[in-house]
């Protein structure tokens, strides 16, 4: 920890699985303190959590911090996308928090996209084709299996949204976060009228969308924080969008993010609107966009396959035409969400380490297959991709990343990026100045540069011959 020059401010990352919470100095993105607590996904048909969970993890997170967290003059919330809050009328949880990683609302997804004129008027009015990842088919599903819950909510929340009314009382979002639901219009940056009224949803129960840079409230005081009555609430953001303020990024940088989900994005000045579906369209934190490709299955399912073969995850091996396509949970990015894994090519020669490597290989593959229409048609692709998440320190990982792009990788110094990055819009509010201008003082992004191998074309016509072949049978599931 280091010690403070300037005015404290607390950014916070409340993932799918912990909520971690960094108090920064304002003036130099020092980290003076930190703590983090774990929350618990549900290990049934669906992947839900309890809300009051993340409330209880942030509380305990700060408490870590110490009094470094009671002399903050600002915080903001960063948070995991797409989660469904459901609120009673005294701002309980009406039931758990469908995630968004709970794909059983795919034919939800499916029958919302054909009512409201398919593919590409979705992408046009609201710049994304919504799956099941997305909250307004997360709603459909729940009105249509739960209605006793829809009858009990009083407010419809995200989950960075819940844990600032938390803090402030008010019910708020942003436009990053609110471009993720599918019922706000990129169009228009506003709630779509007919979107709701598809789905039975009134837009009295939906928070207010403050504009960036805009203060959303002030602490309203709770004997569970270590805050001062007063301390400024910023809009907060989806943790994509966090983490790309955390980076500082500017328009054309593409960002490759391995976590409990693999993420290609970038900023772009041009609103997009991919009807294929494969590029989610999303706004940012500032006023710009942040086109991005998501997949559910990145280093959580490499790990497990490592956990099956008993080996560690970085004893992976070269050689071998084995494909593996590690759709463990279904798959987004492809558009497979009934999916499971598909192991193609064994062989008696094959090896341990050899299947291994081909788990990150179809990881990846994914993500790099989208990375081209995330990126505007004049990026300049010698630029080194921006390698981040939990994964990005894995040897295995960079090396995959690296030999199936061909380009060069930097991976940044600074960890904890969406909380970074939540600081620096919290920062924001006290200097004025432009969230990802902080971050880039703050050089966040500064890190090592592993220069570009040879691209492995070969690997990559092989696992999109695979994929190609066997999508039909890897959708088989319930419609």
């Amino acid at each position: 920890m280091s010690s403070a020059d300037g005015p404290l401010v607390v950014g916070v990352d409340s993932s799918t699985q912990s909520t971690k919470a960094l108090v920064v100095d304002a003036a130099t993105g020092a980290v003076v303190a930190s703590g983090q607590a774990p929350h618990t996904v549900s290990a049934g048909q669906g992947r839900e959590s309890d809300p009051e969970q993340w409330w209880t993890a942030l509380c305990e997170a700060l408490r870590q911090c110490g009094d470094a967290a009671h002399r903050a003059s600002a915080v903001s919330v960063g948070g995991q996308q797409h989660g469904l809050v459901t609120l009673d009328a005294a701002g309980r949880p009406v039931r758990p928090a469908l995630l968004w990683n709970d794909v059983r609302s795919a034919p939800q997804a499916r029958r919302l996209i054909d009512e409201m004129g398919g593919p590409k008027a979705w992408a046009e009015r609201v710049g994304s084709v919504p799956g099941a990842s997305f909250t307004v088919t997360k709603w459909a599903w729940l009105a249509e299996h739960e209605p006793d819950a829809v009858r009990a909510t009083a407010a419809v929340r995200l989950p960075h949204d819940y844990l600032t009314q938390r803090l402030t009382g008010d019910g708020t979002t942003d436009r990053g976060d609110a471009s993720g639901t599918g019922w706000w219009a990129s169009a228009t940056e506003s709630y779509d009228a007919d979107i709701l009224a598809r789905v039975g949803l009134d837009p009295a129960l939906l928070p207010r969308v403050v504009r960036p840079g805009e203060v959303a409230g002030t602490v309203h005081g709770s004997g569970e924080l270590p805050f001062s009555k007063g301390t400024l609430v910023a809009a907060g953001t989806g943790d994509n969008a966090a983490a790309a303020l955390g980076l500082g990024l500017r328009p054309g940088t593409p960002v490759l993010s391995l976590g409990t989900s693999g993420t290609v994005y970038a900023v772009s000045r041009h609103r997009p609107a991919d009807p294929t579906g494969t590029v989610a369209g999303f706004a940012d934190a500032r006023g710009d966009w942040l086109p991005l490709a998501c997949t559910l299955n990145c280093t959580l399912a490499v790990d497990r396959v490592a956990a099956l073969l008993g080996l560690d995850r970085e004893a992976v091996e070269p050689g071998g035409d084995i494909t593996l396509l590690p759709y463990l949970d279904g798959e987004r990015t492809p558009d497979l969400p009934n999916a499971s894994g598909l192991l193609h090519g064994l062989r008696h020669d094959t090896t341990g380490g050899q299947l291994l490597q081909a788990a990150y290989d179809g990881a990846v593959h994914a993500l790099l297959g989208a990375l081209d229409l995330v990126l505007d048609a004049d990026a300049d692709l010698s630029e080194p991709l921006l390698l981040i998440g939990g994964g990005a320190r894995g040897t295995a990982w960079q090396q995959t990343v690296r030999r199936l792009s061909g380009r060069a990788v930097q991976v940044p110094e600074a960890r904890e990026l969406v909380a970074l990055g939540a600081a620096a819009q919290a920062a924001g509010l006290l200097t004025g100045e432009d969230p990802a201008a902080v971050a880039r003082r703050w050089g966040t992004a500064q890190g090592p540069v592993l220069d570009p191998v040879e691209q492995d074309a070969a690997a990559l016509a092989r696992i999109s011959g695979v994929l190609s072949d066997a999508a039909p049978l890897l959708d088989r599931g319930p419609r």
